[in-house]
């Protein structure tokens, strides 16, 4: 399988760009050089950077300057500290990954399809002259399987626009179910050599969300230990009723370890050797209500999966947003961590 050079081990700067406030004064502090300092001093070759169209473009979406200005100082501390930095997506107008954004209509409008392409227009012109150190990834998470026709006709196109001005930029691409693993087969092949199949893993998903209050039917009170006990995951999954998310049917009784993670990319890896792509996994991560020591163990095994197979992966999150590393809680065991990013 090809690899995804330069972006084999980061994190994402959620918070940041993306998924925070607009305010300038967040902009400009929530973020700053030291945390990149830090960030290759973890060891990484990269960010993943969430982007959101409201600092680029107005309501009418005409062209702003906070978010380039802001990207452009990303990649100076990027070049400083020998971090590579991918560009993501993470909302457009109207479309958001998080139903609570409000934004809809992008999957059936050929107006807002059209202001996409020219974000990207935008994007690719300013930053596709560093194909070395920034990719581009078009768009995070689709949640929808009814929106996979669409999705592969829209991200053709965005593809199509941005080879004008970034003909060997790499291109990040996810599919439906969220950037779901199980979902890669679905996306069309690939446009070009330069294009990276993407996925998201929070497996298993009611430890990484153990208590999260956007996740529907999942209790606020929930928690469960990593490995744990397969039994438990499983009645769990039937009493509240997140089967919808995952049954853990096929989870061996033994339960969970690094052999589990293989199994579950096993697939992807076999799809991108016969298309010819790299495989990225663009977010992985557990929430703050689980134990530290806990979620150390969990990035050992995922981890395990990702240099068995060369999957190139960004953790999630470097600061806060529930996931964050760099965060207080994981002082104790952030030094060994870091070792499994």
């Amino acid at each position: 399988m090809k690899i995804f050079e330069g972006f084999q081990k980061g994190v994402d700067l959620g918070g940041w760009l993306s998924q925070g406030s607009y305010d300038r004064e967040h902009l400009d502090s929530f973020i700053t050089e030291k945390d990149f300092e830090t960030i290759a001093g973890w060891g990484c070759d990269h960010v993943r950077l969430p982007i959101d169209y409201n600092i680029f473009e107005t309501e009418e979406g005409e062209p702003i300057g906070t978010g380039f200005e802001l990207v452009d100082k990303a990649l100076a501390w990027g070049e400083k500290y020998k971090l590579n930095v991918l560009l993501d997506v993470h909302k457009v107008y109207g479309y958001s990954f998080y139903s609570g954004d409000g934004e809809n209509g992008f999957f059936d409008s050929e107006t807002l399809q059209e202001r996409f392409y020219k974000l990207w227009e935008r994007l690719a012109e300013r930053y596709g002259k560093y194909p070395e150190r920034v990719a581009f990834e078009l768009l995070n998470e689709v949640n929808d399987k009814e929106f996979c026709e669409a999705w592969n006709r829209i991200s053709h196109h965005a593809i199509e626009v941005v080879r004008k001005y970034a003909p060997k930029t790499k291109i990040v691409l996810g599919s439906y179910w969220n950037n779901s693993v199980d979902a890669l087969h679905d996306l069309e092949m690939p446009y070009d050599e330069n294009i990276v199949y993407n996925f998201h893993c929070y497996d298993p998903f009611m430890f990484t969300h153990q208590g999260a209050t956007w996740v529907d039917e999942m209790p606020v009170e929930l928690r469960l230990d990593y490995p744990g006990d397969i039994n438990d995951y499983r009645r769990t999954a039937k009493e509240t009723g997140l089967t919808r998310i995952q049954d853990y049917l096929d989870v061996p009784d033994s339960g969970f370890d690094a052999s589990y993670f293989e199994k579950r990319f096993v697939g992807a890896v076999k799809l991108a050797e016969e298309r010819g792509t790299a495989l990225y996994c663009g977010e992985y991560g557990a929430i703050d209500r689980a134990a530290p020591e806990q979620i150390l163990a969990w990035y050992k095994d995922i981890n395990s999966a990702f240099v068995k197979f060369g999957i190139g992966r960004a953790a999630w999150n470097y600061k806060e947003k529930d996931f964050g590393l760099s965060d207080e809680r994981m002082k104790p065991v952030i030094e060994e961590l870091v070792k499994y990013l």
